[in-house]
């Protein structure tokens, strides 16, 4: 099982300011700071961002994606709207997905970076 994710960001304050009002709705808070990264989680931090300040922006078809469980679909939808608030881009609106398994809700963005991440839920 993965313990945690890194992404790396061009400018460390923004991204940290962007991911604690976007991770916000899904119950992640910045809980390190260092010099050069920043962790978020609930009771360990599991999702890093480090900064590399020479970087170009993560280009959009890459075809990876950080994926974060969200309790409900409210909450999926908080976390795609404060992203696009706060200068973040639409991969994906909310709504229903077909999985492998299952069907889930979910929804898609791009950071101030490009990084893409999702929030899900999935039926009970």
């Amino acid at each position: 099982m993965i313990d945690h994710v890194s992404i790396a960001v061009r400018d460390l304050t923004a991204s940290a300011a962007f991911y604690d009002r976007v991770l916000a709705p899904l119950g992640l808070i910045r809980m390190v700071e260092r010099e050069r990264t920043v962790g978020f989680g609930k009771r360990y931090p599991e999702f890093w961002l480090n900064l590399r300040e020479g970087m170009t922006p993560v280009a959009t078809d890459t075809g990876s994606h950080v994926c974060l469980r969200a309790p409900d679909e409210d909450t999926v939808r908080a976390f795609h709207s404060a992203a696009l608030n706060l200068g973040g881009a639409d991969a994906g609106a909310p709504g229903a997905r077909q999985a492998a398994i299952t069907v889930y809700y979910g929804a898609f963005i791009h950071d101030l970076d490009g990084n893409k991440i999702e929030a899900v839920t999935f039926p009970k």
